[in-house]
């Protein structure tokens, strides 16, 4: 294995935080934990676990079934566009949580990469990420999809509106935000706290990541878990968020404006 490839999967030596010792605090920290996952993206795992084995029991073949993500939410058009917005909101509302839990615990929000220090650095392994990340996955999508492990995922069935395009990006970066301010920043960072190793919070991170996919099927959690073992090690070795946030907020639009506008004109598409 060469000396790069060592350096990589070697966990990086975070500068902060301390570990805490008092078991009031740790007991304050894992309570913590339970509360928000419970109503945020632990919760969502829960239910796509529920949905992928209900999937299961069925008699249909995954590939035969399909799943939808954005999808209309009511008949008039205005109100359909704003309980979009909430939605958006409400993924912003998880992220903003998990950060306002650790700004109140004292650790700056500068500290695991959210500040503009260093954008056009971050502009660009954003967009490399992106590419990593993104390209790949559709072929692992396309891959478990066809080999009969995952649902046919439909990203957008929203209709072709002239607020489409914004509450797609919206979403994608409401997801984004939730996902790696959650699992990233917030988790990543209460477990230094707590003295877990840096490998075991990153499959522990990871998995979670993938679990909240589930309702994709299995290719849906491979994929994420992948993801999350990359972007969770990243952080670790240079805690900036903001590249994280903004890949995934990339290959998010692409994924639901591409499907959007391509929807019916190509033949591959589920």
């Amino acid at each position: 294995m060469s000396s790069t490839v060592r350096s990589w999967l070697a966990p990086g030596r975070p500068a902060f935080p301390e570990t805490c010792t008092d078991q009031g605090e740790r007991r304050a920290i894992k309570l913590e934990l339970v509360i928000v996952f419970g109503i945020t993206l632990g919760l969502s795992g829960l239910r796509s676990l529920l949905s992928l084995v209900d999937s299961l029991l069925k008699p249909v073949p995954l590939a035969q079934q399909q799943v939808q993500i954005n999808v209309p939410q009511a008949a008039a058009s205005l109100i359909d566009l704003l309980k979009q917005l909430l939605s958006v909101a409400q993924l912003l509302g998880f992220g903003a949580l998990g950060l306002y839990l650790l700004w109140r615990g004292g650790i700056k929000l500068t500290r695991i990469g959210l500040d503009r220090r260093s954008p056009g650095k971050d502009a660009l392994l954003a967009l490399l990420l992106a590419a990593v990340i993104g390209i790949p996955g559709l072929g692992l999508y396309f891959l478990s999809y066809h080999l009969g492990f995952s649902l046919a995922v439909q990203p957008s069935t929203l209709g072709d509106t002239w607020w489409r395009p914004i509450t797609l990006t919206l979403s994608a970066f409401g997801n984004a935000f939730a996902e790696e301010a959650l699992v990233i920043g917030y988790l990543l960072t209460r477990l230094r706290q707590l003295g877990v190793r840096e490998n075991s919070s990153l499959v522990g991170a990871a998995v979670l990541r993938g679990s909240y996919h589930l309702y994709q099927g299995f290719g849906g959690f491979v994929g994420n878990f992948v993801m999350g073992l990359i972007f969770g090690r990243l952080w670790q070795k240079t805690n900036r968020l903001w590249p994280l946030v903004a890949a995934h907020t990339l290959f998010d639009v692409v994924s639901f404006l591409g499907y959007a506008i391509l929807k019916g004109h190509v033949s591959w598409l589920p």
